[in-house]
């Protein structure tokens, strides 16, 4: 199952110790890995969700992909990539209204070629079908990619990632106790609990909530646990999943998805300033910002190893550049 898949990015993509920050926090050990180096029209961790698509779609003679977001969506600007790269056509579903001006994400999934259809108040894929239908009836083998690549096959991506990551500790001689990630549509935090499980890495996910709202009437933490239960059945995971295996951390969410706040701002220069590394506002930046508030009430283990899962997002620091100044 985790080798059938389309090579897209640069893999395995960087563990590093933050060392500055390390000595700012010197009650714990951080690490970062680095997921906005994975490629592709400048990387994100979605890029490993899109490799086992791609290698669906071309298996079963597909030439068009749809898939939705909101306008500023890494997934969507990945997705273009990737079909770009793989020579398939690319149909994106966009909330909102079209802009006059195109930036940030919504940019550069234009210039890899993707059709755009801005969809109003549906952002989460409420019209993939009915678009589905229409491409069908001109003739198009169309394979859908679900809201943020999140379902059984785009959490393989991150089951896969787990083995990466236990190989690279392996060789650094490193535990790790704590992963904070963000978590928005269910399939990374899904896939990095299969895949700890899988591989048997002791470690606790911290997955931090970015939109406090769910998909298709269901909670997030009930996507998510539906998504180990069917996970665990494929991978022969001896294990029952009930939903506190599934639970984000709430509370950095309360202003809403892509509003971008202090806790944002202070998070992204934080990294900036010291590591030289870039966030995003939407979802890095904010999983960002719950590790340090973590880190400074001292809501974790002391002498602890903690590892910030960078899914990168860079293009959307340029469309919410009035906010971050």
């Amino acid at each position: 199952m985790l080798s059938k898949k389309y090579s897209l990015g640069f893999f395995p993509t960087p563990l590093e110790r933050l060392e500055n920050l390390s000595k700012k926090y010197p009650d714990y050990n951080l690490f970062i890995k680095r997921d906005d180096n994975s490629g592709l029209a400048s990387g994100g961790n979605k890029v490993r969700k899109l490799q086992y698509f791609i290698y669906d779609a071309l298996e079963k003679g597909c030439d068009t992909i749809i898939t939705a977001g909101a306008q500023q969506s890494n997934h969507c600007r990945q997705t273009a990539a990737a079909c770009a790269k793989s020579g398939l056509e690319c149909h994106l579903l966009l909330g909102g209204k079209e802009p006059q001006d195109y930036n940030g994400n919504l940019l550069l999934s234009h210039l890899l070629g993707a059709n755009i259809h801005f969809t109003k108040n549906n952002r989460k894929g409420e019209d993939i079908e009915s678009t589905k239908r229409e491409l069908e009836a001109k003739g198009k083998k169309v394979y859908v990619v679900p809201y943020g690549g999140s379902n059984l096959l785009g959490a393989s991506g991150f089951v896969d990632a787990v083995k990466e990551l236990k190989e690279q500790l392996n060789e650094m001689n490193l535990e790790i106790d704590y992963i904070f990630f963000a978590s928005s549509s269910g399939g990374t935090q899904a896939g990095l609990k299969l895949g700890v499980d899988l591989f048997g890495l002791d470690t606790k996910l911290m997955p931090i909530s970015i939109d406090k709202v769910g998909s298709g009437g269901k909670s997030l933490d009930e996507v998510v646990l539906e998504l180990l239960c069917d996970g665990k059945q494929s991978l022969g995971i001896v294990k029952d999943y009930t939903i506190e295996d599934a639970k984000l951390i709430r509370g950095y969410d309360n202003s809403g998805y892509g509003v971008v706040t202090n806790d944002e701002r202070r998070a992204i220069r934080t990294l900036a300033k010291t590591e030289g590394i870039l966030l995003d506002p939407v979802y890095s930046g904010r999983a960002f910002y719950g590790m340090l508030d973590h880190l400074e009430n001292k809501k974790l283990r002391n002498n602890s190893n903690i590892l910030f899962w960078h899914t990168g997002g860079l293009p959307a620091n340029f469309y919410y550049s009035k906010e971050l100044r």
